[in-house]
């Protein structure tokens, strides 16, 4: 409420600690939300509790809309400035199903 109050959008993907993997209609809905913030010229904070697997899964997934990247181009870069990212296999594994889709136009 109090980001509310100060005006700021809130996007909640809830996604299940540590193991979880963001579901595809999830990380769609997540980019958009960044994509039109970053539109208007607005930053975008994205996080989780520990800020290595399900935060660096969504801007994986945000970078490879962004600069049609692979899910691999996408983790590297973020590692190269987050070294200590854990993007698990089941995680890469739905990244690369984003990337397909992306690739045939599909949404979902």
């Amino acid at each position: 409420q109090e980001w509310e109050a100060m005006g700021v959008e809130q996007l909640r993907l809830s996604t299940v600690d540590l193991t979880g993997v963001p579901t595809l209609e999830n990380l769609h809905k997540g980019v958009e939300f960044i994509l039109r913030h970053r539109a208007h010229g607005n930053s975008v904070y994205v996080h989780c509790k520990a800020g290595r697997s399900r935060s660096a899964t969504m801007v994986a997934a945000y970078l490879i809309q962004l600069h049609h990247w692979s899910p691999q181009e996408a983790i590297e870069a973020i590692a190269r400035i987050r070294p200590h990212i854990l993007i698990r296999h089941k995680q890469v594994q739905v990244l690369e199903k984003f990337h397909r889709n992306m690739i045939t136009g599909r949404t979902a």
